[in-house]
């Protein structure tokens, strides 16, 4: 697929540029929300899961071990960012950016239990990417962190922690001074957990419903997506007859001042669709959507 060729401009980023052409009362709203605290939207929704399940499992059978509801939530989201690429836009120093990158964020555990430590892991993916390329790089980065014991964010916030607080206080200070101005080295983006295209967790993993999670003023994240275990109900379908059918809810809290409410919502079915029709996301997409400039 062709990828339009930009040249990096004065006031661009390190992991993003400037959308310049954007309308001016939506340049204005990071001036009048300043923090993503301010701008957060909350959405939430369920998906029936019988013909999801059924796919899962053929895929298993085919040898993709551990493929489950995460793979998928993952693929649809950058489906959707192919089509619908201000999605993946992202405020910083109250100007908004188009990210360069898709960059999914995900706080893992190292074991099962209450008193082992978390860890995150961030991994790129590009808009042409499938189901099969976001199983692939989920694994190798989880291989990673396991055979490191520890990843670049752990080591940083070991060391880090080590100083008195003052001069933690300083140092965050500093960087997010840096971070508002656009000079955080690249070094510093690619292990920091707070900056990047989405944050997702998976709570179904431990059995219970979504939770509205927030997004963090420090770093740039416009978008946290929950979902939860799968639930049981009975409904009746089209001839008036009682069935069972399983449905996962999911929550998402977003920074509204990425797009408006409309492009939001459309997004947000676009996701929903993929996420019902998996097969689609076996393929590369058909095109993919430059951002505006």
């Amino acid at each position: 697929m062709p990828e339009t060729i930009y040249k990096r401009r004065f006031g661009d980023r390190c992991d993003g540029r400037l959308v310049r052409t954007y309308p001016a009362y939506n340049k204005f709203t990071p001036f009048i929300m300043k923090t993503r605290n301010d701008s957060c939207n909350y959405f939430s929704d369920s998906i029936e899961v019988t013909e999801i399940d059924r796919w899962l499992r053929e895929k298993r059978a085919e040898g993709y071990k551990g493929i489950g509801m995460l793979h998928l939530f993952i693929a649809a989201y950058i489906r959707t960012v192919a089509y619908r690429p201000a999605l993946n836009r992202f405020v910083s120093g109250q100007r908004i950016y188009s990210r360069h990158n898709i960059e999914i964020l995900m706080t893992v555990k190292k074991a099962m239990t209450d008193d082992s430590e978390e860890t995150s892991i961030k991994v790129k993916f590009l808009p042409s990417d499938t189901v099969f390329d976001v199983y692939r790089k989920i694994n190798e980065k989880i291989d990673e962190v396991k055979a490191d014991g520890e990843n670049g964010t752990d080591k940083f916030a070991e060391r880090f922690s080590r100083f008195p607080r003052i001069i933690i206080n300083t140092v965050m200070g500093i960087l997010k001074l840096m971070d508002y101005l656009g000079w955080l080295p690249q070094s510093l983006l690619d292990i920091s957990p707070f900056h990047g295209s989405m944050i997702i967790t998976d709570l179904g993993s431990i059995g219970i419903p979504p939770v509205f999670h927030h997004i963090y003023n420090f770093g740039n994240l416009p978008l946290f997506v929950a979902f939860g275990a799968k639930r049981h109900t009975i409904e009746l379908d089209s001839t008036g007859t009682p069935v069972e059918r399983k449905y996962v809810d999911y929550n998402v809290t977003t920074d509204e001042r990425i797009c408006d409410g409309f492009y939001h919502a459309n997004s947000f079915k676009y996701m929903k669709y993929f996420l019902r029709n998996p097969r689609m996301l076996e393929i590369p997409p058909e095109k993919v959507v430059q951002d505006i400039f």
